[in-house]
């Protein structure tokens, strides 16, 4: 045991020893109660030379511990300058990327705007040609049955 170990069993002891009935003593062991301080005695210098050990390294510890504490700070330091980089890349791209696709949407959109103006002129063209091929066919399908034209218009009148 170390010198602060046998004091807390020295006061442990005083503690739960026996009081004398109308007095503020107690009964002791003696030779117990003397062979813990002779312990206590002993072990003082070997605990006080650890003590004024860890003084003296006290300074080259604290001196050990703030260089390690700087060290960490400056890495955080550069691991958040780092993130805020990335942060900043990301944005630039996610813009450059917004700007894209709005462009390629304004582009598509004019471009089905004309291909629907082609489709719409293509069709009124064919719209055209087969209106007039139904006129020849039906005056065909007329001449081919018998009926003039004048016959025809004359019906109308009537």
């Amino acid at each position: 045991m170390d010198a602060v170990e046998n004091l807390e069993a020295a006061i442990a002891i005083v503690e739960e020893a026996r009081s004398v009935p109308l007095s503020a003593s107690c009964v002791l062991n003696r030779s117990e109660m003397l062979q813990l301080l002779d312990q206590i005695k002993l072990s003082f210098p070997s605990d006080l030379a650890k003590a004024i050990s860890i003084l003296r390294d006290k300074d080259e510890i604290l001196e050990s511990a703030h260089k390690q504490a700087d060290g960490v700070i400056a890495q955080a330091r550069d691991e958040v300058a780092r993130l805020v980089e990335q942060t900043t890349i990301v944005a630039n791209a996610r813009k450059e990327a917004n700007r894209i696709v709005a462009e390629a949407n304004a582009e598509g959109k004019k471009n089905q705007e004309e291909i629907d103006e082609y489709v719409d002129a293509r069709l009124a063209t064919l719209e055209v040609i087969l209106n007039k091929t139904l006129d020849v066919i039906s005056k065909g399908r007329d001449q081919l049955g018998g009926v003039e034209t004048k016959h025809a218009l004359s019906d109308l009148n009537k």
